[in-house]
């Protein structure tokens, strides 16, 4: 399991972010999770030593075969992929 860091705010359920620290849509998304106050983890995959990277990296295909980024897992079953506000909003209203 990643470690990730822990960002407070209202309890939504697991939320999880797996970001890239140069990546826009990420930083996006991180700011919109920022600004509904709700309580996350994220870990910037791009960041870590390679073997948590080999780990992060196979945590993401679970939810997304493509491994792309931003990957946001809510409750360990719906997963949105990419910068989705409107779906974002939608999932943790």
């Amino acid at each position: 399991m990643t470690e990730m860091v822990r960002v407070n705010g209202r309890n939504r359920g697991d939320i999880r972010l797996y970001a890239l620290s140069t990546c826009g849509w990420c930083a996006k998304t991180k700011e919109l999770l920022n600004s509904l106050g709700v309580e996350y983890s994220y870990v910037f995959v791009d960041l870590l030593a390679q073997k948590e990277l080999e780990d992060a990296l196979r945590e993401v295909e679970k939810f997304n075969p493509a491994g792309s980024f931003p990957t946001l897992v809510i409750n360990g079953s719906r997963v949105i992929v990419g910068f989705r506000e409107a779906e974002i909003r939608e999932a943790l209203q």
